[in-house]
Parts: C-alpha cells; structure tokens; sequence
C-alpha cells in the first residue's frame, strides 16, 4: 500500500478520537508577507502525537502486556492518551530533560511512568528493555509506517480546509511528522525542515549523507531532541530535496513571544520553531511565494498556570 492510502486509511482509523484544529491567516510577526497557520497545538495533549499513537493503536493487535513509549514528553503523553482512551495499559520513559510540566501531564493521563537521567536515546533504550521483557508494544515516536502515516492525516487534513500556500515550514526533531507531510504531498508543495541550531539530525544526515547522530541541546530539545533522524523521514526527504533550515534559540524564542503578544498563542519553543525561520530570515521566501506554517506544542515550561511546576 503506497503513502496516500495509508494516509488516508489512518484518517479513516482515526477520525472521532482526534481534533480537527482550526486554521487561520495572520499578519504581523515583523514580515511583509500573510502566514497561513495552523494551529495543532489544540490537538489532545497538545500536539500532532495523538494522531500517530491512535493511528498505530487501531491498526494493530496490542498484547495484554499493553504498549510502551519513549519520549521528550508530547509523543509519552499522546501515547498514554490513545491507550487509556481505548483500554489499554501504558507505560511511558521519559529523559529528564522532559521537564515538569510534560511529565505532570503523562502523570494525569495515567500511565506508568519511568522518568530516565539524560536525554531521549537514554529513555529510548529503556523502553527497548521493558518491551522485551514485558511483551508490551512499542510505539515509536517517529520511525514507524503507522506513525508516519497517523501524521500524514496533518497535511490531509490542511489542505481539506483550503492550504493556498506554495510553501510549508514545518519544524523537525526525530521527523515523524515531517515524513508524513512528505508522504502526503507527494511534492505538490515544497517543504522546508526548520531546526535549532543545537537539535539538527536531518541537517546533520543531508550534509553527510546517511543519517548520524548529533548532540542535542538548547531551548526546543525536550521536543525535538532526537539524537538521529529518522530512516523514513531521511529516505522522504533525499527523495523530496526537502530544505532544511536552522534557527539559533535566540530566534525560536523570539517567535515564541511573538505569538503570545500578538496573538496570544502560548506554545513550548518547538511549537515557534516552524515560524523562527521566517522572522529571522533563515528562511527567504521568493517574491509572491505563499507560506504556511505548523503551529505545534502547547506543553511550555513552566506551567502558565502553576508556577511551582517549572522547568
């Protein structure tokens, strides 16, 4: 089955357990030019992750052992999420550069929870170690067909709301959602991958041609900290000649703030990352040339609302 039917078969699958999050065209952020927008940081639990974990949820036979997760936090709490909805038990690992208040968040959903010393690879490779010895279920945050594909219903979803961009910024950690855009698109439209300057696997993985690991840091890294890219996200990418641009953590809080004041959109610093490549110019668009961005991460750290949690 090629990428537009599963895309299409896992919006099928999921339809009514996720959010059809709205779209809208902004002005202002400092730019010459309108944004189109869309704003899946309404999603449940904050992120686009939902939507790969039901898919991946629905089309398999979870064991009674149930499912396990790795995460920097949003794809965990989408995890748990998608399993309590639908009945099944989950246990997520989460590093301890998650923060507070991502973690907080699983708590409340209800899973299990292991929170690991060091960055995503560590809790990644403890997830690796409950799934054998407990038979559970990965569901892995980015490097999966069903997740990939869960994602893809993203872009789907976009353009049946009425997407007029020439252009989407879509930012990149591990590069599941990324790959389903490019999977969905089939090259309709051009993408471009925006990371931070310190969290760059797939610029690291264009430049050498393979991908590799790279060290993580900075202000976005407990979202899209991935140590490597992704194979499907690096195959969907060399085929696109997909650009990828890289924002300082100067710049992604700068969009930060900027939607909160002009906006009052409040997204963690991945969820700004897509839109840094604009207002910094680490992304020029040509003369004419529509944009859009994904708007993405609710989980900000502190905690708005409780300042005790912070992080």
């Amino acid at each position: 089955m090629g990428w537009t039917q599963q895309i299409e078969a896992a919006a099928g699958r999921i339809a009514g357990h996720v959010v059809e999050t709205p779209v809208m065209t902004c002005e202002g952020f400092g730019l010459d030019f309108p944004v189109e927008m869309k704003l899946e940081q309404l999603q449940h639990t904050g992120s686009f992750k939902a939507r790969g974990a039901f898919n991946t949820l629905l089309c398999s036979d979870v064991p009674d052992a149930g499912v396990v997760a790795a995460s920097g936090g949003n794809h965990g709490a989408a995890a748990a999420f998608a399993a309590q909805a639908l009945g099944y038990p989950a246990h997520i690992f989460v590093p301890e550069m998650a923060g507070p208040s991502k973690i907080s968040l699983i708590e409340r959903v209800g899973a299990d929870l292991t929170v690991v010393p060091g960055e995503y690879a560590n809790a990644l490779a403890m997830a690796q170690q409950h799934e054998a010895r407990s038979g559970a279920m990965q569901i892995h945050a980015y490097d999966a067909p069903a997740t990939v594909a869960g994602q893809g219903t993203l872009m789907r979803e976009w353009e049946r709301q009425g997407l007029q961009a020439d252009t989407v910024l879509i930012a990149v950690g591990g590069g599941g959602l990324i790959a389903g855009v490019l999977a969905w698109l089939q090259g309709a439209r051009k993408v471009v991958a925006v990371e931070p300057e310190t969290s760059c696997a797939l610029h690291a993985a264009r430049v050498a041609g393979y991908p590799v690991d790279v060290e993580v840091s900075g202000i976005a890294a407990n979202a899209l900290g991935a140590r490597r890219i992704g194979d499907i996200c690096f195959d969907l990418a060399t085929q696109n000649e997909t650009q990828a641009v890289l924002v300082s953590d100067a710049a992604i809080r700068s969009a930060q703030t900027a939607l909160w004041e002009e906006r009052r959109i409040l997204v963690e610093p991945a969820g700004a990352t897509a839109l840094a490549a604009l207002m910094s110019g680490a992304y020029r668009p040509e003369p004419g040339e529509k944009l859009a961005v994904l708007v993405c991460g609710a989980n900000i750290a502190p905690d708005p609302l409780n300042p005790d949690n912070s992080a």
